[in-house]
């Protein structure tokens, strides 16, 4: 069968590492999504790729972008692809006619702000298109549902970008979780964090229309949610401190470090119950040395798992940047021993590639959406108690109470 045709919905730092009209500062100068999507085109996997944003003025600089730092870094890579909206235009919903120059059966990515994932979800569903999404997947649970229903009606797979269920380091914690060796869910905390100079970058959106728990604590409570699958969430209380984000320019409602207290409660009905506290910050110090602070402790009625994925024992020093931790493990970026990129491997790079297959497993008839629930992928089914915590803890911090959340007859709603 034909390789998958792909539109890449959102042009910035993940999508390309073009921000601000140059590269981006962070560890993602040369993005991750463009970067992959094309190597697998290179390997036959893809086929003809587009891109969308809402100003078609940026594409020439941002093709410049692409040309210097990927095809030049690596062997003359591919980085073409067809752009909406044209140069000279601009259009906020130039993503409907990316959409509609797709077929049946090819897929999306949409990497752009939390309150747009929906509207575009939907519109490609409608139009039997495969769809991956970053995370958080959607900001209500009514929107989360409302995908899954139309999803099973146009048989599409709807695939939720979490990375971090393929580090090796977590999948491995998972698999003793799940397969039992650990006993019962007993206690789960994260950390996971980035540092103030994101927030330049997320200063358009930041405290106004997502949040820093909707983007960082949706990492670590998948990771938890695919661990417990006995196990539902029940009650979710929130907190957050303020004023350093605000001190440097963002919205007045912007928090700096979110926290939330979730309750779970063992589904069959024998009264076990477990804790889960999850913290996210864009607050960090600049010169902490990691873009990306991140670790969890698990602990079990018969063991406990602690993951530090901050420093992996990779370190660098340069007389410039002093001393770096970097993580060649999530995307790695130098190049083979014939100049061309070698990152196959890494665990970002792994997340696309299983959204590709499986696009097209369930193309050719070799499974079905209930075959790739099954297999632990982060479909729009295995992360509904997600979507239900990261809600929970806006309306807990919103209304400054406790939240409930309620699941009958697979319903899920807030109370």
């Amino acid at each position: 069968m034909a390789p998958l045709n792909v539109c890449m919905v959102g042009t910035g730092e993940y999508t390309t590492g073009f921000v601000g009209g140059g590269q981006s500062g962070s560890d993602k100068k040369v993005g991750v999504v463009g970067l992959t999507l094309f190597d697998l085109r290179r390997r036959g996997k893809v086929g003809n790729l587009s891109m969308v944003g809402t100003t078609g003025s940026k594409f020439p600089a941002l093709r410049e972008h692409l040309h210097k730092n990927i095809t030049q870094a690596y062997n003359g890579l591919d980085t073409s692809f067809d752009s909406y909206p044209a140069n000279d235009q601009r259009d906020p919903e130039a993503y409907k006619a990316a959409i509609d120059a797709l077929q049946p059966g090819d897929a999306i990515t949409i990497f752009t702000p939390d309150p747009t994932h929906y509207p575009i979800a939907l519109y490609a569903i409608e139009r039997k298109i495969h769809v991956m999404i970053t995370k958080p997947a959607v900001k209500t649970l009514k929107e989360h549902q409302h995908l899954i229903e139309e999803s099973r009606k146009n048989n599409v797979f709807v695939y939720i970008e979490h990375h971090k269920r393929f580090d090796p380091a977590y999948a491995d914690a998972r698999n003793r979780a799940v397969k039992g060796s650990l006993g019962e869910f007993n206690y789960f905390y994260s950390y996971m964090s980035q540092p103030k100079s994101q927030l330049e970058t997320f200063k358009a959106w930041a405290g106004k229309e997502s949040d820093i728990s909707y983007y960082l604590n949706s990492h670590h409570i998948d990771v938890c949610e695919s661990m417990v699958p006995t196990y539902r969430p029940v009650k979710v209380t929130a907190s957050a401190s303020t004023g350093t984000a605000t001190d440097i320019g963002c919205a007045a409602e912007t928090e700096d470090t979110i926290t939330l207290l979730v309750d779970w409660e063992k589904k069959d009905g024998s009264g076990r119950r477990a804790t889960g506290v999850y913290t996210a910050s864009w607050t960090a110090p600049q010169k902490a040395g990691v873009h990306s602070n991140q670790y969890f402790h698990y602990m079990a009625s018969k063991g406990e798992v602690r993951v530090n994925q901050a420093k992996r024992g990779y370190d660098v020093t340069e007389d410039e940047s002093g001393l770096t931790w970097y993580n060649p493990f999530y995307m790695k970026y130098a190049p083979d021993e014939e100049g061309n990129f070698a990152g196959q491997g890494g665990y970002g790079y792994i997340s696309f590639e299983k959204f590709v297959d499986g696009c097209q497993a369930l193309k050719e008839g070799r499974a079905t959406l209930d075959d790739l629930d099954k297999r632990g992928l982060p479909t729009l089914k295995n992360t509904i108690a997600t979507g239900a915590i990261l809600e929970a803890g806006r309306v807990s911090l919103d209304e400054k109470r406790p939240v409930e959340i309620v699941e009958s007859d697979g319903v899920w709603s807030l109370k």
